[in-house]
This record gives C-alpha cells, structure tokens and sequence, in this order.
C-alpha cells in the first residue's frame, strides 16, 4: 500500500548515486580551469557549476507547459472541456478552464509536490473548481516521497492554517510509463494498456487525490475527499484517460486543537482501503 501506485526505479537510483560520487571525487579532472585538486574544490567553481545546472533544469516550464498544452488540446477536441487558457498572474494560477456545464476551473501547474513552490498558490475569488498539477521532469525522483511530501507536510497545511480550498489534486505528466517511471496500472495489463497518444506523448491514467468539499478545521474536525464526480475537471479527466474508479484517491484529514497547537492526521484511500495515514501530528509552517 502507498499513497501513489507508481515507485522509485532502484536501479537508475543507484546508477545517479554512484555517477553523483563520480563527479564528487573526479571533477577536478574535467575542463581547463588550470587548478589543482585542492584549489579546485577550495574555490566555488564546482559547487557553482552544479547549482547552475540544477537552476537551469529547475527554472525552465518549456517542456511541462509543451506536455499541459497537449493534453488540454485532445481534451477540448474529445469535448471533455469547452475551451482553455494559459494565464499566469500574481497568483500563479496558470490554466483557466471552461467546462461544458460553463464552470471555470482553475489549475495551478506545479513541479514536484516536495518543494517550497507547492505551499504557493491562492485560489481566485471566480474560480468554481481549484486544483493542483503536479508535473515533475526528475527522473531520479522518488514519487511517494514527493506526493505525501506534498500533500500532508505542505498542502493540508496551507488548507487548515491559511483556510485555502483545494478540490483535488493531479500527479501526472510526460515521464509516467517510461522506462525509468514504469506504470502499475499498464503493466497491470501489458495485452491492452491503457495507454492514450496525445501529441508526442503516450500516457497512462493519471493519479487524481480528491480533497474535502469543505475546510478541515476546528469547525470540520473530520473531513473525507469528495466523489471525482462532485468536480468537472477531475471527473473529465479521470473519463477522458481511461481511468477506474478503484484508482481515485480519496484524501481526508482530522484536525485537533490542544492549546495553541493544531494537529491535523492525513488519510489517503484508495480502492476502498487505507494506503497512507499519518500520526496526529503538529502542524508546522515556515
């Protein structure tokens, strides 16, 4: 049992550890700096050079925006959404949606749900539907780690403290069923999987979490996710990419006051069993 299907490839893990120990001990051997093994690592060339190289890969959207572009196109060609928009402003809300039924909703676009980026967001006054997509371009990533990460450490954080409704929450993007992130639901049925070609990419069923249609909080101390149905956009694309009622995620919170402390304990449900459940534990905001 796991919060998210899909593991860790131990295997390409363990090959970016030892190349990572490689660069540490060898670096000094690499370019034309003209400094010994010493100097080389005494001064900031080395820890600079891969701080530059991280930004670079951290900072550009390209490619995610690419892949979010395609999949809204084929879901606005399969009449599963009526029209969309790419709007980013103060808030960092990135898509507005125009469902058939004309709701709005709103998706704000995220990396993986780990980092400090994940506790931004503000939910538009307008918006009748709020959610959060995960696209994370790591390959090396650990997927379980980075969706509890961000749904109980950051996520139920900002909803009981700072009272920030979000409906649900989707962790998908370009790299699911690849060979260094194999899908459980595809190789589940390898004579027919559940694959869907859009543009460039080949994609299983995302993992959609479906939140509480209300604020956990000392008001609603015990709170259950809501039906996929019960949101337009999560239900579009949980019918648009194949996927089985059994796979949505059902997340749930209680929340316990005890002096000047809030507690809150995550549950996430899945195929009608517990998959992951914290301790009732303080929250903490930094």
């Amino acid at each position: 049992m796991s919060v998210i299907p899909c593991e860790q490839d131990a295997a390409l893990r363990k090959q970016i550890e030892q190349f990572a120990e490689v660069l540490k001990t060898r670096a000094h051997t690499l370019g034309e700096h003209g400094l010994d093994e010493k100097s080389f690592y005494e001064s900031a060339l080395f820890r600079g050079a891969i701080e530059s190289i991280r930004g670079t890969f951290s900072a550009t959207m390209r490619p995610k925006r690419e892949f979010v572009q395609h999949v809204l196109n084929h879901m606005q060609d399969g009449d599963f959404i009526s029209d969309w928009d790419f709007t980013e402003d103060s808030n960092r809300n990135d898509y507005r949606v125009t469902m058939p039924s004309g709701k709005v909703a709103v998706i704000d676009l995220k990396g993986a749900l780990d980092g400090n980026n994940t506790n931004i967001f503000e939910r538009p006054a307008d918006a009748d539907e709020f959610i959060l997509w995960s696209v994370s371009t790591n390959e090396g990533g650990d997927p379980r780690r980075n969706a509890w990460s961000g749904i109980h450490t950051r996520l139920s954080a900002e909803m009981v403290t700072r009272r920030q409704r979000v409906d649900g929450a989707i962790i998908w993007d370009m790299l699911c069923a690849c060979s260094s992130r194999p899908c459980p639901k595809v190789r589940a049925e390898p004579e027919a999987p559940r694959l869907t070609a859009v543009g460039p990419f080949s994609v299983p069923p995302p993992c959609i979490y479906m939140f509480p249609a209300i604020l956990p909080g000392a008001d609603n101390p015990h709170t259950s996710g809501q039906p996929v149905t019960n949101i337009e956009l999560l239900d579009a694309f949980h019918r648009c990419f194949q996927g089985r009622d059994a796979e949505v995620n059902f997340v749930g919170f209680n929340v316990e006051i005890r002096g000047e402390e809030t507690l809150r304990r995550t549950t996430v449900m899945r195929g009608g069993s517990v998959q992951k459940q914290s301790k009732m534990a303080p929250i903490r905001r930094g």
